[in-house]
């Protein structure tokens, strides 16, 4: 009995193990992803941002700051509708985020991570520092892993601080 008993539990502190080494690999990969998307926007690389995106007809996208808020559902309608962002940001306009004097710089800090199988929900803040004042923003993500072992976002939903402190 007391051999029984003592192979159960090495056997869950093995199985618990390899779940807790595959969900550090999972988080690690979700704050690549996220770290990617936001990156790629900001430099106006639309290839990298449209990767880390689901192309998905429930993919969603939402914003709210001070001067409005909006969402948009459907992958085929964002990537439309960043279509004038990833085409203007890219001239010689003085408020040009690719044109900027200094780095981009993206402060983020993670509140919550949960991986459930093949989905994740992700909550954090963030403050992107660069030549345009920008509010700081709480922020989810909802990401599925797709049947190529990689991790895209589904849902965006961020809400920026207001009012200014």
């Amino acid at each position: 009995m007391k051999a029984t008993s003592l192979f159960f539990t090495g056997l869950f502190s093995l199985v618990m193990a390899t779940v807790s080494a595959q969900d550090s690999k999972d988080v690690a990969a979700i704050k690549a992803v996220i770290e990617k998307e936001t990156y790629a926007f900001h430099t106006v690389n639309r290839k990298d941002w449209e990767d880390t995106w689901l192309h998905a007809p429930y993919s969603y996208w939402s914003y709210s700051d001070s001067t409005g808020t909006s969402f948009i559902e459907g992958w085929d309608a964002i990537n439309k509708s960043f279509d004038e962002y990833f085409k203007t940001q890219v001239s010689s306009r003085t408020i040009d985020v690719a044109k900027q004097k200094g780095e981009v710089k993206i402060n983020r800090n993670w509140v919550q991570i949960r991986v459930y199988g093949n989905g994740a929900f992700v909550r954090y803040t963030q403050h992107v520092k660069d030549d345009i004042d920008r509010d700081e923003t709480s922020q989810i993500r909802i990401l599925e892993k797709g049947k190529d072992g990689k991790w895209r976002i589904a849902c965006v939903g961020a809400i920026a601080a207001y009012p200014k402190e």
